[in-house]
């Protein structure tokens, strides 16, 4: 499970939710000239999304596959409006 929060500049969580990732094969089957934001995840990672990067994988996430979508999307969507609200915030997806 890929966790997902928004962290501040020094490392603290400003924001969380409950339902993380659930990593598939399907992400790694993602095209990656159409879904590079996406395809940065990694169930044994982390990747980082600043403020600039956001709009990109809220774009992404408006085309998400449907064999990918779920309630993390909801998820992602408002931790990205967290991340927009302020400077120096980034959206982490943390891996195992």
């Amino acid at each position: 499970m890929i966790n997902m929060q928004v962290r501040g500049d020094l490392g603290d969580v400003v924001a969380r939710v409950g339902s993380g990732v659930k990593w598939t094969a399907a992400f790694a089957d993602l095209d990656p000239q159409a879904f590079p934001m996406l395809r940065a995840l990694n169930p044994c990672g982390d990747a980082m999304f600043n403020r600039q990067q956001v709009p990109g994988l809220l774009a992404e996430l408006e085309r998400i596959p449907v064999a990918l979508d779920g309630d993390w999307v909801q998820g992602a969507r408002e931790l990205c409006q967290v991340v927009e609200q302020a400077p120096h915030r980034y959206l982490w997806f943390v891996g195992d």
